[in-house]
């Protein structure tokens, strides 16, 4: 059985007829007749019914046309990503997106390269703390979204386009609140336990950020986890401003400003690619998307 011989069913099937399929394929009724016969001793049925004037398609041979449809379409998609990747167009693109990062600001910049570029796979890995920066410089992500500080931008390695500045906000639950009616300081939640997303970079492993001496913790390894602790009453700690906003309008959670602890960290998230890499045509556009984000 070949792709060809399938062609011949379908069209033999759509236009009733060996002339109408043999115009459109550009092959003779002979080898269109032959070409179907041949398919039909293979599969060991009887594909059309050849009574009439016209060539109707028997039961067996209707539930072979639909299958036939089928692998014709999976052929010609077969066909278009070759075509695809043979320009150059990468068959995956990977964003590391610091988990922090209210995706929502760049979903038009996604739907834009899936629309333009449906045969590539974008892939988005969530990172914490340092661990987007690191992906791109260990060339496991081709693209980063991520605060940076000035000191690693400053170092030459990096280009960077500028995204918007999100904040983390120290927010306790009205529950532990009521355990410390006068709380002023970071001291007085020694005893409570401090929620803290783990760094997935490998360079500050060990490291705990924005934990005092002596601190109780818990250890987490995303946001949402995070949330719902401190929500329970369970410990308090910062979370991203975009997450909680409802929760702190409606009081399920209370920011809380703390004499010797900030209360609000400002990140600037920018995206970030390495300058010593060369990307392909699919991440150059989705950078490119990035820096005219403000004007989508």
């Amino acid at each position: 059985m070949t792709l060809e011989q399938l062609k011949m069913l379908v069209k033999v099937a759509e236009l009733g007829s060996l002339k109408g399929a043999s115009e459109v394929l550009y092959k003779t009724q002979p080898a269109i007749s032959q070409g179907i016969k041949q398919l039909e001793s293979q599969l060991g049925l009887s594909l059309f019914n050849r009574q009439g004037y016209r060539l109707l398609l028997t039961d067996n041979g209707q539930q072979i046309y639909q299958h036939a449809l089928r692998l014709l379409n999976e052929a010609q998609q077969i066909e278009q990503l070759a075509t695809f990747l043979t320009k150059g167009n990468e068959a995956t693109v990977t964003l590391a997106i610091e988990a922090s990062y209210d995706l929502k600001k760049i979903l038009p910049v996604l739907e834009m390269t899936q629309n333009e570029y449906p045969h590539t796979q974008i892939i988005l890995k969530q990172e914490y703390i340092n661990g987007a920066l690191e992906a791109i410089k260990s060339d496991q992500a081709d693209l980063a979204l991520t605060a940076i500080d000035n000191l690693a931008l400053h170092s030459g390695q990096y280009e960077a386009i500028k995204l918007y500045q999100g904040y983390l906000c120290n927010v306790v639950s009205p529950k532990l609140l009521k355990r410390h009616v006068e709380l002023a300081s970071v001291e007085a939640l020694k005893d409570e336990y401090q929620i803290v997303v783990q760094d997935s970079g490998q360079s500050s492993k060990g490291i705990s950020y924005s934990v005092q001496a002596g601190q109780r913790c818990w250890y987490v390894n995303d946001f949402s986890t995070k949330k719902t602790l401190i929500m329970s009453g369970i410990g308090w700690g910062r979370l991203p401003d975009y997450m909680i906003k409802e929760e702190l309008q409606s009081n399920l959670l209370v920011a809380v400003q703390l004499q010797d602890f900030d209360s609000n960290i400002a990140l600037n998230y920018q995206a970030i690619k390495l300058k010593s890499k060369l990307l392909g045509p699919v991440a150059t556009k989705l950078w490119n998307n990035l820096a005219a984000l403000d004007n989508i």
